[in-house]
């Protein structure tokens, strides 16, 4: 039985508690839109939480070490609105920094690297040089997962929103609480919800196909594995959409840009036809 706590006296939840705590108030912030908040202060809410969830390698993030947030292409309005919520604030033993960055050296000195989407351009080269070093990906570019990135925010219906890279985060090391991870936005990785109207089912043969390219990033990250997708396909047999159902998303990018352009024999009605395909270097 615990003793009450005495007047004066420090008092902090069980860490098991304090889990449940925080995750209810992630909850609570970022389920609906943020009514009074800049979008450059929710994105810095989303970091800071980022920053508190995280469970970084003791090697990556030795105890009583700073905790350091970097930001690449950030103006100094957003550099501003972080380093305002992080104020004042520690993580543990670790404190906050908050530091723009703009090379790999840079990167590689931070826990955590935020890539504006006016960095695109650069983005890839970065993660490529990143992949090894326990640094916690973010970024806010709808092609930012399939370049490598673990963590992407975007808009949904007016609110700020995250997806997740599953398997970058897994091959970083840095681990989050699989609730917290439940809080994602669909994704890749995540099979495409049944319509009461669902086509049936094939298969159907195909008639004209290629094999997809293997991706250059791919190679430079020597990623192999098996990617799955599922193809809506048109009565005449042309491929209407491809939705990524699993695997790696660089390797499940290129394989439903290969699926979409082949041609399966004619049929009546609209069907979904499910493709897997194993990538190896050449």
């Amino acid at each position: 039985m615990s003793c009450p706590a005495q007047p004066g006296s420090p008092w902090r939840l069980p860490r098991r508690a304090a889990l449940g705590v925080g995750l209810a108030l992630f909850v609570l912030q970022f389920s609906a839109p943020a009514q009074n908040a800049s979008e450059d202060q929710v994105k810095a809410a989303y970091l800071f939480n980022f920053a508190k969830l995280a469970e970084w390698p003791s090697d990556a993030l030795p105890a009583d070490s700073p905790l350091v947030i970097g930001v690449s292409g950030g103006d100094e309005n957003f550099l501003g609105a972080l380093k305002t919520v992080v104020a004042g604030k520690t993580i543990g033993t670790h404190t906050l920094l908050v530091n723009p960055v703009k090379s790999q050296e840079d990167m590689k000195s931070c826990h955590i690297v935020f890539f504006r989407a006016s960095e695109k351009k650069h983005t890839e080269d970065a993660i490529v040089g990143l992949t090894q070093t326990g640094v916690l990906l973010v970024g806010e570019d709808e092609s930012f997962l399939r370049q490598g990135g673990m963590i992407n925010l975007v808009k949904d219906h007016g609110s700020i929103r995250f997806e997740v890279n599953a398997d970058a985060l897994d091959r970083s090391q840095i681990h989050f609480s699989s609730k917290i991870l439940a809080l994602a936005k669909t994704g890749y990785g995540s099979a495409p919800a049944a319509a009461s109207n669902s086509p049936t089912e094939g298969p159907r043969r195909l008639e004209r196909s290629a094999p997809p390219e293997y991706p250059k990033l791919a190679v430079r990250l020597k990623l192999t594995g098996t990617a799955q997708v599922q193809a809506l396909v048109k009565p005449d047999g042309t491929v209407k959409e491809v939705t990524i159902v699993g695997g790696h998303p660089v390797l499940a990018d290129a394989l439903a840009r290969a699926v979409i352009q082949w041609k399966y024999q004619p049929a009546s009605k609209e069907t979904r036809e499910l493709i897997k395909f194993s990538f190896t270097p050449q």
